[in-house]
C-alpha cells in the first residue's frame, strides 16, 4: 500500500506543471492598421509564443471601448485589464500624469528629451502607486492648432468653434480666460463634429490628425507647439500580478522594448506627417516671436492659477520648468532668442508705464 502511494506521488511530481492561461484585454483609441497597432500586435505575438500560450493579449482598437475615461472605468470594474491612454486621460487617476501635456511648456524636441530622460520614471512610478503598471511612454508629438481660418493670435480664436477633449480642465480654463467657450467632445466624435460644423478648430499631433482623418476637414495649421502629447499602455497591477513571475518579466521586457521603438517611430512619423499635411494643401501659419510670446504668457498666467489649485504638483512642475530652462541656457541660439524676447517684454512694459503716466 505504502509502496503504491509512493509511486503515485513520484509520478505526480514528474508530470509537467500546467499554468493557467491568461488573456489580457487592452483597449486603445489607435485605429487598426496604424504603426502603433502593428507594433503592439507584434509584441503580443512574441509574448504569446514565448510564454507557450500562457499569456494572450487581446486588443480592442479604434475606440470601440470608448474614450480614456470609459476605458479607465471598465478597467476598474474588471471588464478590461488595461489600455493605451494619453497623459491627459491618466490625470483622472494620477494628476501629475498630465505634466508634459500642459500648454506652451516646450518649444522644441530637444527640451522634451532633456525633461523626459529625467522625469519619465517619475510618471511611471506615480502610476504604479495608483495601482497601474506602465511599460514606458510613447511620444505622441507636438499638438498644433488646425483650423478653417488662419490663427496667429489669441484674438483670432474668438468666434471659432474649438474642440477640447472631454474632461480637459486645463484647456477649458485657458480658453475660458480668453472669453472662449470650447466644445468638449470624445475623440471618437471629433471627425463627425468637423463634418457637421459643430467644431471647426482642433489641436492635434500630425500623425493623429492623419490617422483619424481630421486633416481632411481643416485648411490651416498654426506652427506653434501647443502641447506635448504622449501615451502609455497601463495594466491594472492586480491583474498583472496574477501572472507568474516569469511571465510578468516576459511581458514587461517585451512591452518596454516595444515602447522604446514606438517612441522613436512616432517621432519620425510626425516629421513625415507634417510634410504630408503641407503637400495636401494645408497652409502653415507662422506667428511672430512676439505673438508666440503672448500665447505663452497667457498660458502661464492660467497655469499659475491651476497650480495654486493643486491641479498639478508644484514641485514637479517647477522641476520640469527648471530642466527646460537649463536646456535653453545650454543652447546659444535659444538663449539669444530668450534675451531678445525678455528685452522686448521689458520695453513694452516701460512703454505701457510711460503712457499711463502721461495720461495722468
Amino acid at each position: 500500500m505504502f509502496r503504491l502511494l509512493a509511486i503515485l506521488i513520484m509520478t505526480l511530481t514528474l508530470l509537467p506543471v500546467s499554468h493557467a492561461k491568461t488573456t489580457l484585454k487592452i483597449a486603445t483609441l489607435a485605429p487598426d492598421g496604424t504603426s502603433w497597432m502593428k507594433q503592439m500586435r507584434a509584441a503580443a505575438k512574441e509574448i504569446h509564443e514565448k510564454s507557450e500560450g500562457r499569456v494572450k493579449i487581446r486588443f480592442y482598437p479604434g475606440g470601440v471601448m470608448g474614450n480614456d475615461n470609459s476605458v479607465l472605468r471598465k478597467i476598474r470594474i474588471g471588464q478590461l485589464h488595461g489600455g493605451a491612454i494619453t497623459g491627459g486621460g491618466l490625470s483622472s487617476i494620477y494628476s501629475d500624469a498630465q505634466i508634459y501635456t500642459l500648454p506652451f511648456q516646450f518649444r522644441n524636441l530637444e527640451e522634451v528629451d532633456a525633461v523626459r530622460q529625467v522625469m519619465d520614471k517619475r510618471i511611471i512610478d506615480g502610476l504604479q502607486k495608483k495601482g497601474f503598471i506602465s511599460f514606458g511612454l510613447s511620444e505622441g508629438g507636438f499638438a498644433y492648432l488646425l483650423s478653417n481660418s488662419p490663427v496667429k493670435t489669441t484674438d483670432n480664436m474668438k468666434g471659432l468653434k474649438i474642440w477640447i477633449p472631454e474632461g480637459d480642465k486645463v484647456n477649458a480654463e485657458i480658453f475660458s480666460k480668453l472669453g472662449i467657450a470650447p466644445i468638449p467632445l470624445p475623440l471618437t466624435d471629433v471627425l463627425t463634429g468637423l463634418q457637421t460644423g459643430l467644431i471647426d478648430t482642433i489641436a492635434s499631433a500630425p500623425i493623429g490628425a492623419i490617422a483619424l482623418q481630421w486633416h481632411t476637414r481643416v485648411n490651416y495649421l498654426t506652427q506653434v507647439p501647443l502641447a506635448y502629447l504622449y501615451a502609455t499602455l497601463v495594466i491594472k497591477e492586480k491583474a498583472f500580478n496574477k501572472l507568474t513571475e516569469a511571465d510578468r518579466d516576459l511581458v514587461k521586457q517585451t512591452l518596454q522594448s516595444t515602447f522604446v521603438k514606438l517612441n522613436q517611430q512616432n517621432r519620425e512619423d510626425n516629421i513625415a506627417a507634417l510634410s504630408a499635411l503641407k503637400k495636401q494643401g494645408i497652409e502653415f501659419i507662422s506667428p511672430t516671436e512676439q505673438q508666440q510670446q503672448a500665447w505663452e504668457q497667457h498660458a502661464n498666467i492660467t497655469l499659475q492659477s491651476l497650480r495654486n489649485e493643486g491641479v498639478v504638483s508644484i514641485q514637479l512642475l517647477e522641476e520640469m520648468q527648471n530642466l527646460i530652462q537649463l536646456q535653453r541656457d545650454s543652447n546659444p541660439v535659444t538663449k539669444q532668442t530668450e534675451e531678445i524676447l525678455i528685452n522686448r517684454r521689458d520695453t513694452a512694459l516701460k512703454s505701457s508705464l510711460n503712457e499711463s503716466h502721461s495720461l495722468q
